[in-house]
């Protein structure tokens, strides 16, 4: 069970501090118990196995705790965003036949008005102190008793029942197994090794900061909880409680090295700067190992496969120097364990290596399935690959690069053009934040080359300087036919740039559905 990495920790460090937030700090031992009693006070209710419950609160240790109660009672977590709308919220409550709720006080409001319209939605807890007629955790917990449930979990069984990004419209539910995250924090402490972690949380529990933190609780270390990545906060948690380990992704990298005192912090205990969810600028990346030192580790996973392939930072030298292009936009080498990974062609053939194709990977850190949507499972699992939707291919080295999505691709004039790479010449300008390249419709070649920049506050980059090195780097099949400048791109929550929305002001009542 996903369970057993807290239980170690508990075993080998029971009274060390697990995690902490503030002024509010909790051991290991006090961590074990809050999940027993959770898990047995779901079990008492009628709760376990098949079924699922839900958490909406910030970065909280006292949530923290009730995730590990849900998954070790038999039931599936449910993780909510609370930087989503209620509208999002809500949608996943329902579709995944949640059957209660914890919740931090302050969305006690948004949780009333779930409650007349989700029936199957039984009970709630506020995690803090109780609210109206809902139980405060502390209380709800009172009769329930902190040793072990008497209830074995299968390793098959669902721990996490998560939504994906959001970047391409469609609303999945990927059902995550136990053996999945089992493989995912042993292939982490092979990745990130670290015998005395410190890991800083800015990323919402509810995604990738939950499930990075397994392997960190595995070695009794401990997690420094903020609610959201504030630049000042981030890179002052550093030096003040001897940080080694973040995860960022590559939008808040990006406003860190543009914090005017960002060489002013003390990063002498950072040992992993961890980026993922979207590729990173190579110069940006440049930019980060001058400013942070060698401490930059790339992941890449998908809410379907956790870890497909990563870099340490020694990745990104050769040496003793920093490396070249062509290693830097790698996102790792896929040779993990209990997981393979692929270039498969058109008819699902595997690819000879430096072959472009998709990138497709099988074993235990696969998702079993969607939720309740059996079509989409086999669209996504074929003869046991699942079909990641990103295309790619392994260098002569063994580095995966991720040259786009496929849903991304634009195809002008008979042209496959692939906007990473044009994003890659783009954000090299000193002048641009973040930028992303969409097809357009075109009476004669059916989709244009469109670029959108954001620009960085203050700084000034014109359309022709853009066109002029993008056509001189890449040539003029590539590039981009216009380049429109907005204040901020369109992001999800998790911050990721959302191009359908860029392309549907382009395609209403054209055809393109992506």
């Amino acid at each position: 069970m996903v369970t057993d990495f807290l239980e170690r920790g508990a075993l080998i460090n029971p009274n060390g501090v697990c995690v902490r937030k503030g002024d509010k700090q909790y051991t290991y031992a006090h961590m074990v118990k809050t999940m027993n009693r959770v898990a047995n006070g779901l079990l008492a209710n009628g709760y376990g196995l098949g079924r699922s419950g839900a958490i909406l609160c910030d970065n909280d240790p006292d949530g923290y705790a009730v995730t590990f109660g849900i998954m070790r009672s038999g039931m599936a977590y449910v993780p909510m965003d609370f930087r989503n709308s209620a509208e999002d919220n809500e949608r996943i409550l329902d579709f995944s036949d949640a059957e209660i709720l914890f919740y931090g006080a302050r969305f006690h409001a948004q949780v009333q008005g779930y409650r007349a319209r989700l029936p199957k939605l039984k009970q709630l807890v506020c995690i803090e102190t109780g609210v109206d007629d809902v139980p405060g955790l502390a209380d709800w917990l009172g009769a329930f008793s902190d040793t072990s449930p008497n209830v074995e979990v299968p390793s098959e069984a669902t721990s996490w029942l998560q939504t994906g990004s959001g970047t391409s419209g469609d609303f999945k539910m990927a059902m995550i197994p136990h053996r999945a995250y089992h493989a995912f924090a042993t292939y982490s402490l092979l990745w990130l090794p670290d015998a005395k972690p410190v890991m800083l949380v800015a990323a919402p529990i509810t995604h990738a900061g939950g499930g990075l933190s397994y392997h960190v609780l595995a070695v009794g270390g401990t997690l420094v909880l903020i609610d959201k990545p504030d630049p000042d906060e981030v890179l002052d948690a550093v030096g003040r409680y001897g940080i080694s380990k973040v995860f960022l992704p590559p939008t808040v990298i990006y406003r860190l090295l543009d914090h005017p005192r960002v060489r002013e912090f003390d990063y002498r205990t950072l040992q992993y700067l961890i980026h993922s969810s979207a590729p990173m600028s190579v110069e940006r990346l440049r930019q980060a190992l001058d400013v942070f030192g060698p401490v930059l580790a790339d992941g890449y996973g998908q809410t379907e496969a956790l870890g497909i392939a990563n870099k340490s930072p020694a990745d990104n030298f050769v040496d003793g120097k920093v490396a070249p292009d062509s290693r830097l936009s790698a996102c790792g080498r896929p040779a993990l364990p209990f997981c393979r990974t692929v270039i498969l062609g058109e008819d699902n053939e595997i690819l000879p290596q430096g072959s472009t194709g998709e990138i497709c990977v099988r074993g235990d850190q696969v998702m079993t399935g969607y939720y309740k949507n059996p079509y989409a499972t086999r669209q996504t699992i074929i003869d046991g690959w699942c079909h990641t939707g990103d295309v790619g291919f392994i260098d002569d080295e063994g580095y995966l690069h991720i040259v786009d999505r496929m849903k991304d691709m634009i195809i002008s004039g008979g042209f496959n053009v692939y906007p990473n790479e044009i994003e890659q010449v783009i954000t090299s300008f000193d002048a641009v934040a973040d930028c992303a390249v969409i097809g357009v419709p075109h009476s004669d070649w059916g989709e244009a080359v469109k670029a959108v920049v954001e620009r960085v506050p203050g700084r000034t980059v014109t359309a022709a300087e853009i066109l002029a090195t993008v056509r001189e780097r890449l040539g003029g099949v590539k590039t981009p036919k216009s380049v429109d400048f907005v204040d901020q791109l369109p992001r999800s929550p998790r911050g990721k740039v959302l191009k359908r929305i860029l392309r549907d002001e382009y395609w209403k009542g054209q055809g393109r559905k992506i």
